[in-house]
């Protein structure tokens, strides 16, 4: 049985932009990390990787969970400007867009090497927005394969099979599409 050292990271609030919200007026987080998401965490904590583009090569396995999801208002400017005749001003359409976020994630990011994950420890992380940061738990856990399947969560697997859905395009790799199919252990919303 393989052994892994995973990190455990916490934040007050998170949001995973769906690949398939570009302007929804109502967005839901997702629940699952892509390829490309791990890919962009792996390389912020590892900047050496910067360079080695479609591929992750530390982080070896991920699960996600939460406490709840908080529909939150936001508002947004359109990028041009409108110009009002009558009045002789520019102004900027304003609306309002509607995100459901996670309240309380907890990530779990495991890796095969102990001195990877001791570093990790010491990083925060961001889930997808800058405003989303989660830091780490300073002890590193010792997990085997069957414990960390035993954490409740969500975990996208990487890949394809008979279970496998479009998940959205690599952002590392050249715009190709990224597969996977979702396993999710215990209450995964606490």
């Amino acid at each position: 049985m393989n052994i892994m050292y995973v990190v455990k990271y916490s934040g007050k609030f998170g949001f995973i932009k769906p690949w398939t919200a570009v302007r929804d007026g109502e967005t839901f987080s997702q629940q699952f990390l892509t390829p490309s998401i791990i890919e962009g965490i792996e390389k912020k904590l590892f900047p050496e990787l910067l360079e080695v583009r479609g591929r992750i090569q530390k982080i070896v396995r991920h699960k996600l969970r939460y406490d709840a999801m908080d529909s939150q208002q936001e508002q947004t400017q359109t990028r041009g400007w409108e110009y009002k005749k009558a009045k002789r001003y520019y102004i900027r359409e304003r609306s309002i867009l509607k995100r459901t976020v996670m309240i309380n994630p907890v990530l779990y990011l495991a890796f095969e090497d102990k001195q990877d994950a001791a570093k990790a420890s010491k990083e925060h992380i961001c889930l997808c927005r800058n405003e989303d940061i989660m830091l780490p738990d300073e002890d590193v856990m010792t997990l085997s394969e069957h414990e960390f399947d035993a954490l409740n969560g969500f975990e996208l697997r990487f890949g394809e099979s008979e279970h496998s859905f479009l998940v959205g395009y690599n952002r590392f790799d050249g715009a190709n599409p990224m597969y996977g199919w979702l396993e999710y252990n215990g209450n995964s919303v606490l």
